[in-house]
């Protein structure tokens, strides 16, 4: 894998974010303020109760100072191709502070959270942040038990018409963000919708242009850390499946006590393999070199390992209670978006069910899935090429971008975290790489913003 630690965005990385430099305010694109109108004297309230299509559902006690916490139920198509297929209604939730500061959309690409939490562009520029559910997760689910309308360009649609509706009443510049699969609808959304937001702040989000090959995965898989963690990990793999029939005994116990089941993956046994396969890739997702020391050695107890691979690859996610909502998830997985796979040469003697971590696995049989090749390579094509202001942040540790975005160079770049994983942050950058991406997020945003948020 080609790894940047610092790639240069349209200005110096090396240029440090001053007063001085903030000062130098690129003016906002005309169209950002085109047609919009203001909210004016009358209460954000009343002017979100005034959009049409809008649903003023509840006002939230739990904002911070400066900001209003609201959850929202907007009225979307279907199909945005054919008004007949009907409606449903999306969530979403807003963090107002004020209408002429910047709006930075964000998703998490599942369910909608509802806590006043605010991404690191919303912190750093002291933004307005509108949080949009993605369709069919959580309470965002269209009729009916199909998915046929659970597709990349059906939620850049519902995106687009989120930014259209909100700009009436924030007329500035608008940031989207996401991290891990909310950034890859992110950039979805840029694909197909690319004047919608002034600029792109992505965390962490795979690109599976090529789901034939998954070599990138492997290669990572095999080279990620140091020779010994990597065997630390293989070694307790081996242990755990050695020690099959009293780990799924005690997963089996644990279902029947929280009367959960395994319908949908199909057996404890079958859900207890594919989380020990994964353990690989979640380990080194999540973790670091430094846990190495954590992974139970050759003299772990039973209840050590157990816990170990609960707390790593988390054995809930794979019983039907949790299984359930996210079969839109691996249906998006195995029609679209593509995923990875992991080494299990060392593991071959021990397995009994094959194709354990596909995508099929987790979807019910009755849902019918047919993948889409086409798909991945045009967003991969998109970026490559026409992507402009988006920039993208990731660890060198993280397998999620074993396969990573590489936009064009338009305003663009891709800064890495050296040692990061799947949780990164620009504030993890170095300090070179820092400026430079918080540089860009305060041209694309308006600078003075960034000036008085950050107090310079």
């Amino acid at each position: 894998m080609r790894v940047w630690t610092r790639r240069r965005l349209l200005t110096s990385a090396a240029t440090a974010v001053s007063a001085a430099g903030l000062a130098a305010t690129t003016a906002l694109p005309a169209r950002a303020a085109a047609g919009a109108a203001r909210p004016g004297t009358r209460d954000i309230a009343d002017a979100l109760r005034a959009l049409p299509g809008l649903r003023l559902i509840e006002e939230r006690q739990d904002a911070e100072p400066g900001y209003r916490h609201f959850v929202l139920g907007l009225r979307q198509p279907v199909d945005h191709g054919n008004p007949a297929a009907g409606t449903f209604e999306q969530r979403l939730t807003l963090l107002h502070t004020a209408a002429d500061r910047p709006m930075v959309l964000t998703t998490t690409g599942y369910h909608a959270v509802l806590s006043p939490w605010r991404s690191e562009p919303t912190i750093l520029l002291g933004a307005n942040q509108l949080q949009v559910e993605h369709r069919y997760f959580g309470t965002s689910r269209p009729a009916g038990t199909g998915y046929a309308h659970l597709t990349i360009r059906q939620a850049a649609d519902d995106h687009h018409r989120v930014v259209r509706l909100f700009r009436r009443l924030y007329p500035g510049a608008w940031i989207s963000t996401g991290n891990s699969k909310g950034g890859t609808a992110t950039v979805y959304h840029r694909r197909f919708h690319p004047l919608d937001v002034d600029g792109t702040v992505v965390y962490s989000a795979p690109n599976n242009v090529d789901d034939r090959d998954d070599s990138a995965y492997l290669r990572f898989l095999e080279t990620v850390g140091t020779p010994a963690g990597r065997e630390a990990v293989r070694s307790a793999q081996r242990r755990l499946l050695l020690k099959r029939a009293e780990m799924v005994a005690r997963y089996e116990a644990w279902a029947a006590a929280t009367n959960d089941t395994f319908r949908i993956i199909g057996s404890a046994d079958q859900a207890f393999e594919i989380a020990v396969l994964r353990v690989l890739f979640m380990f080194w997702q999540r973790g670091s070199t430094a846990d190495v020391a954590t992974i139970p050695g050759p003299e772990a107890t039973a209840d050590e390992l157990y816990t170990w691979l609960d707390d790593t690859a988390g054995l809930h996610f794979y019983a039907d209670t949790a299984a359930r909502r996210y079969i839109p998830y691996w249906y998006q997985i195995g029609t679209q978006l593509g995923y990875g796979d992991v080494p299990t040469d060392h593991l071959a003697d021990l397995l009994r069910h094959s194709g354990g971590i596909e995508a099929r696995t987790f979807v019910p049989r009755d849902i019918p899935m047919a993948f889409d090749a086409a798909a991945m390579p045009d967003i991969d094509r998109w970026v490559r090429r026409r992507g402009s202001r988006m920039l993208f942040v990731n660890g060198t540790q993280d397998p999620s971008v074993a396969e990573y975005f590489d936009p064009g160079g338009r305003d663009s770049g891709v800064l890495w975290v050296p040692g990061g994983n799947h949780d990164i942050e620009i504030a993890n950058l170095s300090p070179a790489d820092r400026a430079s991406a918080e540089e860009a997020l305060s041209r694309w945003a308006g600078q003075e913003y960034f000036t008085q948020t950050l107090g310079m």
